[in-house]
């Protein structure tokens, strides 16, 4: 930040470099500042969106509670009834892609991979066929996933915004 504060004939002499190499290096300088100032804004967001989707989850945790008795009701089929709610929120394609690919969440969607972590560990365990930690590594790698496509669409806002910028500046 220093560097860059400094007048640029006073670095250049400083330096005994010319201008225009100085002024390259403050240039560069700058947009180091900038891309860490973005990432840090970038993180930022990701943070507030990430304890948004979980206080969302809560909300819907205890929405799903409240359904009434009549709606939960469901012929015994050898499943729970929220095994069968479940099913209804993942189609069968989902539970397919879940139980047989090696790395899920690269074949779903964001909408589905919100689906994945808004169920409860132990019911996507019990829908799977699979044992709690298993689900839980599930959803730690949808969140992950998720988490990455939203940073890259930010970056790519971010360079969109920056090239805008660039173009207007005579």
């Amino acid at each position: 930040k220093v560097l860059i504060d400094v007048p640029c004939s006073d670095l250049a002499e400083e330096l005994a470099q010319s201008e225009t190499k100085v002024q390259g290096l403050q240039d560069a300088l700058q947009r180091v500042l900038d891309r860490r100032e973005e990432e840090r804004q970038s993180r930022q967001v990701l943070k507030l969106y990430l304890e948004t989707f979980k206080n969302e989850n809560r909300e819907k945790a205890a929405e799903s509670k409240t359904v009434s008795r009549k709606e939960m009701d469901v012929v015994d089929t050898g499943t729970s009834s929220t095994d069968a709610l479940f099913r209804r929120m993942l189609s069968d394609d989902i539970c397919a892609v879940l139980k047989k690919k090696p790395s899920p969440e690269l074949f779903l969607n964001s909408k589905d991979l919100e689906l994945v972590l808004k169920e409860d560990t132990q019911i996507l365990a019990s829908v799977l066929g699979w044992d709690k930690q298993k689900a839980e590594a599930l959803q730690q790698a949808c969140n992950q996933e998720l988490s990455k496509r939203l940073e890259q669409v930010q970056a790519l806002h971010s360079l969109r915004n920056t090239s805008k910028g660039k173009k207007m500046v005579p």
